[in-house]
């Protein structure tokens, strides 16, 4: 079968080996500047220039074009975009598959709303891998992909809600208490898509202590892990030794987020995707 994965680009990657692959990358938009999230971006620099930007920022989707242009090449392709809780992503690349079989009828296009973002997509993104690669018929792969999904989860945990109040989604106020306490707010991606707050911890090992009490609370107990971070590599590996330290045999891999999932989480921010 002719497979092909197509992501937006808050799935925190830009290629993927052994299958045919695209990302349509999002926008981070401030006052001053556009920031692309593609492989031309330096995200570091982006979250330097961030953190003292004191006016508005937004995020922008992919274009209908975008994903169309992303669609060529293959026959059977899978689509996932990250929550349309939080972004038009998904709305964007459903308009635009429909647009492509009404030109290609013998295609097939699913495009998954993953009500998440970076590592939870990319665990499905990883599986879609797998069953594409078995030599599954399209909706068969459909159904397992589905199944799976309903096995992966979302946490977060923020060291700074600076962008998030730039953004309007908490009161300057907030964050700036925050900041001045050392409270990192712990999150999870909830069942209708939304980031939902669910705690907060007092300095960097509360927060690694948090995280995974909050996992097991989701259910994990030793399946896949993928851990993303902001420019905070220590975290990550104190998390990834937390969790094989009680479940010795998890895949637990370690990468860095892209620029959109950065944008959110910011410098220091953690997030993580799992099974359950």
């Amino acid at each position: 079968m002719n497979y092909k994965i197509v992501t937006d680009s808050s799935a925190d990657t830009l290629s993927y080996e052994g299958i045919p692959f695209a990302s349509a990358p999002l926008k981070i938009i401030t006052d001053k500047k556009e920031y692309i999230d593609d492989e031309s971006l330096d995200v570091e620099a982006m979250l330097l220039e961030l953190k003292t930007y004191k006016g508005k920022s937004h995020t922008s989707c992919p274009s209908t074009g975008d994903y169309l242009a992303a669609f060529e090449g293959a026959e059977n392709i899978f689509c996932i975009t990250i929550t349309s809780g939080l972004s038009g992503s998904y709305n964007a690349a459903s308009t635009a598959a429909k647009m492509f079989l009404d030109e290609h009828p013998e295609c097939s296009i699913h495009v998954i709303d993953s009500l998440s973002t970076g590592p939870e997509n990319y665990l499905l993104i990883r599986k879609l891998a797998e069953l594409c690669g078995e030599g599954l018929d399209f909706n068969t792969v459909k159904e397992k992909i589905t199944e799976y999904h309903n096995h992966t989860r979302l946490i977060f945990a923020l060291e700074s809600m600076h962008n998030l109040a730039n953004n309007g989604r908490v009161s300057h106020l907030v964050a700036k208490m925050a900041g001045l306490l050392g409270i990192r707010a712990v999150g999870r991606a909830s069942d209708v898509g939304t980031l939902e707050m669910t705690g907060k911890s007092r300095g960097a090992a509360a927060m690694i202590k948090d995280i995974f009490a909050n996992m097991k609370g989701e259910g994990y107990s030793g399946g896949r892990v993928r851990i993303h971070h902001a420019v905070n590599p220590d975290a990550a590996e104190n998390l990834k030794n937390k969790i094989l330290s009680e479940f010795t045999d998890a895949d637990v891999t370690v990468d860095t987020a892209g620029g959109l999932c950065s944008f959110y989480a910011e410098s220091g921010g953690l997030l993580i995707g799992f099974e359950i």
